[in-house]
């Protein structure tokens, strides 16, 4: 195992599923041998489209912080994105075949009143065991919901199904994320193939032979009087990533050339899921994370939540099938005056450029084709 630092960037080389990868930003690198298993890479966020500051990731809300954790054999990983000191927050699930863990502290009856992380991983429900070690890093920094003997941190956590892509046999564990934990920041995050997005696909009506890579994307906006929101998202969908100013399918279900695109809800509108091809296949999910520097009660954050799903259905086609576990966790950060519906339509807004960006910045690792694969031929003379 080879290697080599270049103008910033680490090439790895020889991995087993692909010759040659090139990550840009800081990439701190873990030997995972004692697995069996490959490498684990965990990201520190990079700065890729600016100075600091600049608007466009979910780390433009003050307090907010994120780390992935990567196993590109496995093709499986996790995402964290902390506020430590604590957040409001609500939740909205759409989609049927979702994955979960301590949702009931984001309802209104709850007596908890804040998280303090949002865990999104791999490895289906086998990846809720990571939140163990988000756990573990917020306790050692004296983080959570203080119970008098001790602070129990709050960390809801949702998963996407990754097992069919990469190595079924590993999962994000504790470990995993701990280590995305430790590598958190409060900088532009690195977007694409990476944490949760690292076993990400879409456009699977006919699995993963005609599907195309998927991955995580954030994007943020700055609304009025200094509002912020931000957006970070997991796509794995059954459907396709479509642009919602013309239609046209960016990323989906590929025709059996493997060029084109064929309209994933088009065919579903024809019957051809049940009435040719029986059961569907069973391994989608778009999670996401909206933050906000605007003071919300639980109830508006559930709101906020509610209308960023909004946003993805303009970008994903179809969405929220009883085969996606679709789910949009929304953060309250700071005290902030701002109307629950202006954030709410920002969410909309952000979460589809962030969706954009997962798929466009996404790597198929020489496995399934990405955007910028397919770019490339559809532009090839």
């Amino acid at each position: 195992m080879s290697l080599l630092y270049r103008s910033g960037s680490i090439d790895i080389s020889p991995v087993s599923f692909f010759n040659l990868i090139s990550y840009r930003g800081r990439c701190q690198v873990k030997l995972d041998l004692t697995r069996g298993k490959g490498l684990c890479y965990s990201y520190r966020t990079q700065n890729a489209r600016g100075e600091k500051g600049q608007m466009g990731a979910i780390t433009d809300v003050p307090g907010i912080r994120v780390g992935h954790a990567s196993n590109v054999n496995a093709m499986t990983g996790c995402t964290v994105v902390l506020c430590e000191e604590g957040a409001v927050g609500g939740v909205e699930i759409r989609g049927s075949a979702s994955g979960t863990r301590q949702l009931d502290a984001l309802y209104p009856v709850h007596v908890v009143q804040q998280v303090h992380a949002v865990l999104l991983t791999g490895g289906s429900s086998f990846g809720l065991d990571a939140a163990g070690g988000v756990m573990r890093y917020l306790e050692e920094k004296g983080k959570g919901f203080d119970v008098g003997v001790t602070r129990v941190p709050i960390v809801p956590a949702a998963v996407i199904f990754d097992l069919s892509i990469g190595d079924k046999q590993v999962r994000p564990d504790a470990a995993m994320a701990y280590q995305a934990c430790s590598h958190a920041s409060s900088e532009v995050v690195e977007e694409g193939s990476v944490g949760v997005g690292t076993g990400a696909t879409v456009g699977k009506l006919f699995g993963q032979e005609r599907a195309c890579k998927g991955g995580v994307g954030t994007a943020s906006l700055k609304g009025k009087a200094g509002v912020v929101v931000g957006a970070l998202v997991a796509v794995n969908a059954l459907g396709d990533v479509v642009d919602e100013k013309t239609g046209e399918i960016l990323v989906g279900l590929r025709d059996e050339k493997g060029i084109g695109f064929v309209s994933t809800t088009e065919l579903l509108r024809q019957g051809v899921w049940q009435g040719r091809f029986g059961q569907p296949y069973r391994g989608n999910t778009t999670i996401g994370v909206i933050a906000t520097n605007v003071a919300l009660t639980r109830e508006d954050a559930i709101k906020v939540a509610q209308m960023t799903h909004n946003g993805l259905a303009r970008v994903i086609s179809p969405i929220n099938t009883t085969f996606d576990g679709d789910i949009v966790f929304a953060l309250s950060l700071g005290q902030h005056a701002g109307d629950v519906n202006h954030v709410g339509a920002l969410a909309e807004a952000a979460v589809m450029e962030a969706v954009k960006r997962a798929i466009m910045k996404a790597d198929g690792f020489g496995i399934i084709p990405a955007y910028r694969d397919l770019k490339d031929r559809t532009e090839s003379p």
